[in-house]
């Protein structure tokens, strides 16, 4: 009679042999000798964190401030992606950031601790930063996510006040959008989008966040993928974590950052998991080229990786060693 052992080591053989998925041809790894393994790396770096696009740059510079004196990265991501938030020239990002088809500027965001905590907001208006409405929802409430109204009612119950965030500049692209009303994404608008940041620190913990005012001239109440724990953002301590860029939607139907990282879990590296994710969405669409999904990781070791379907994603990285901004692979 089989063991189980020998049947599993059966089936997967078959598996092999047909060449079944991408999954399948790599080695099934057991998921704690896999956390020993890159605790143990010889190729560690600690402090690192890493973020989305350009603006990740500045983002990752205050983020580096408080790794850098041995801070919790949970601390480091939401400081870090409060930069872009603020920053009226980011007009993806909270104040500054396009409105939807009614004239509102609508914010999501969440963020996720080393422990599995994490906390969301989508929909919130009038507050610059819904990545820290988010922090608190984690560390206040029992809930994870809280949306629209009751968001913003807790926000300002927690200290929050209220400001316009439309500035001339975004207003005006509304207004100019108006004239036809043609709702067509553009791929890699004036390279920047929606920020997320990872951390890893001192002590070997991973966090990350999500923060975006979503897409430009979007339906009133469309939220997306950015304050969906596991579609935009997930942070696994024992392994890594991943976050999300482009239509938000593709990441949605996929739970993409969650596939990124269970990816990783199965021995993969953060660019290979990267791409297994982007491929298994471009698998399922026929006309993938007219999109841009994009996806960075980092693992517990400190390495880290990205892929997308379009050129033009980058992202930035600051350690101990480089601070630097990299072109992602792509499909295409």
């Amino acid at each position: 009679m089989n063991t189980k052992r020998t049947f599993l080591k059966q089936s997967i053989t078959t598996l092999l042999a047909l060449g079944a998925s991408t999954l399948a041809s790599k080695s099934i790894a057991d998921p704690q000798q896999l956390s020993t393994k890159l605790s143990k790396s010889k190729i560690r770096t600690k402090p690192v964190v890493v973020s989305t696009w350009q603006h990740g740059v500045a983002a990752n510079q205050e983020a580096w401030r408080i790794l850098n004196a041995k801070g919790k990265a949970i601390d480091a991501v939401e400081a870090g992606v409060r930069i872009p938030e603020a920053d009226p020239n980011v007009m993806t990002v909270g104040y500054g950031g396009y409105p939807d088809r009614e004239g509102h500027v609508t914010l999501d965001a969440c963020i996720m601790d080393e422990n599995q905590n994490c906390g969301s907001v989508a929909y919130l208006q009038n507050i610059k930063h819904p990545i820290s409405v988010a922090r608190l929802v984690m560390d206040k409430t029992p809930h994870v996510m809280l949306v629209g109204e009751g968001a913003l009612q807790f926000a300002k119950a927690n200290g929050f006040e209220e400001e316009n965030l439309l500035t001339a500049k975004a207003e005006k692209a509304w207004q100019d959008w108006l004239v036809e009303s043609k709702y067509a994404p553009v791929i890699n608008i004036e390279n920047h989008d929606t920020i997320g940041m990872l951390a890893l620190d001192y002590d070997g913990n991973l966090s990350g966040a999500c923060t975006t005012s979503g897409a430009a001239f979007k339906m009133a109440g469309r939220v997306g993928d950015s304050p969906i724990i596991g579609a935009g953002l997930y942070v696994d301590n024992e392994i890594g974590a991943a976050t999300a860029t482009g239509m938000g939607e593709l990441m949605m139907k996929t739970v993409g950052c969650h596939l990124v990282v269970e990816m990783m879990r199965q021995g993969m590296s953060p660019t290979d998991a990267c791409k297994a994710a982007v491929e298994r969405i471009a698998s399922k669409l026929g006309d993938y080229k007219q999109f841009q999904v994009g996806f960075l990781a980092l693992n517990k070791a400190g390495e880290y990786g990205s892929y997308c379907i379009q050129p033009g994603f980058d992202y930035a990285v600051k350690s101990e060693h480089e601070s630097k901004l990299i072109n992602a692979n792509s499909l295409i």
